[in-house]
C-alpha cells in the first residue's frame, strides 16, 4: 500500500471515529433517548436539530466518499481489517474529550488491534 492510498483509508477511519465522538456528544446534551408513538416526532426533531450529531452525520458521509477512494486502490483483505483503527481512535477519543473510561483490559485490546493492524500494512 502506497503512502496515498493509506492517507486515504487512515483518513476514512478518523472520519468514521470522529463521527462516533461527534454523535456521542450530541446524544450526551439530548440524555437517554425513549421513543414512543406519542414522542417519536419531537425527539426526533430534537437529534435532528443538534449541532454534533449534525457534524457527525457530516463526517459520516465524508469519511464513506474517502473510503471508496481508498478502497478503489487496495484489496479489502487490507482496508477493511484497518476499519478496527477507528475503535482504537474512539477509545482514546473518548477518554480525552468525553471523561470515558479506558480499563486495563481495554488497554490491552487496543494495543492487539494495533500490533494486528500494524502486522496487516507490512503484508
Amino acid at each position: 500500500m502506497n503512502l496515498t492510498t493509506f492517507a486515504f483509508i487512515l483518513s476514512g477511519v478518523l472520519l468514521n471515529a470522529l463521527a462516533q465522538l461527534l454523535l456521542k456528544a450530541g446524544t450526551n446534551a439530548i440524555g437517554a433517548i425513549h421513543l414512543t408513538a406519542e414522542n417519536w416526532w419531537r425527539v426526533g426533531l430534537q437529534v435532528a436539530t443538534q449541532l454534533p450529531i449534525i457534524g457527525g452525520l457530516s463526517c459520516y458521509v465524508i469519511s464513506v466518499v474517502v473510503w471508496i477512494i481508498g478502497l478503489s486502490r487496495v484489496d479489502v483483505t487490507i482496508a477493511y481489517p484497518m476499519l478496527s483503527l477507528g475503535y482504537v481512535v474512539s477509545a482514546l477519543g473518548a477518554w480525552w474529550f468525553l471523561g470515558e473510561m479506558i480499563s486495563a483490559q481495554r488497554l490491552l485490546g487496543i494495543g492487539v488491534i494495533i500490533v494486528g493492524v500494524v502486522i496487516l500494512t507490512r503484508s
